[in-house]
């Protein structure tokens, strides 16, 4: 998926889990952004490897691409990572249901994720799309409106 997808996949995430609990939806909704793109450090082309070319590259020499950044594997040593620097609990929840939803996207493309890293086991929905294609659009236009049912109903507290 290309990077405006999992930008408004982690928005939707985020709106949607800001329903469940009693975190503030304007934080999940910043921490699930950039948890969104977060996976993609391991490529150099990505909206966030652009931003840390050299962390992005060392990942991706290290690593490869869809590969340990886009396992459980990360999101557990995310998790303790957040945990142990003291970063709040809405801020560590934000990222990592922005992490989530970009594994889940990816898991829809041909190529698939490495989720169960270090083994190599390709996981991938049967039904898959390219990225860039039009299934892509589709999947961003059903997100969009996601964002705006579950935007109107965060936010809603805002404008009474």
């Amino acid at each position: 998926m290309t990077g405006k997808t999992h930008i408004i996949g982690g928005i939707a995430a985020s709106l949607a889990f800001a329903q469940i609990t009693h975190y503030d939806p304007v934080i999940l909704l910043c921490s699930g952004t950039i948890g969104a793109l977060l996976p993609d450090i391991c490529h150099g082309g990505s909206k966030i490897g652009r931003s840390f070319p050299v962390l992005s590259k060392i990942i991706n020499v290290l690593f490869g691409h869809r590969t340990f950044t886009h396992s459980l594997l990360f999101l557990v040593l995310m998790g303790i990572l957040f945990n142990a620097i003291g970063v709040g609990e809405a801020i560590s929840a934000g990222f990592l249901v922005g992490m989530v939803s970009h594994l889940i996207l990816d898991m829809a493309t041909k190529n698939g994720i490495k989720l169960l890293f270090p083994l190599k086991v390709t996981i991938r929905f049967p039904i898959t799309a390219t990225t860039g294609g039009t299934a892509e659009y589709l999947v961003f236009s059903g997100l969009s409106v996601l964002v705006v049912y579950f935007g109107y109903d965060a936010f809603s507290i805002y404008f009474q």
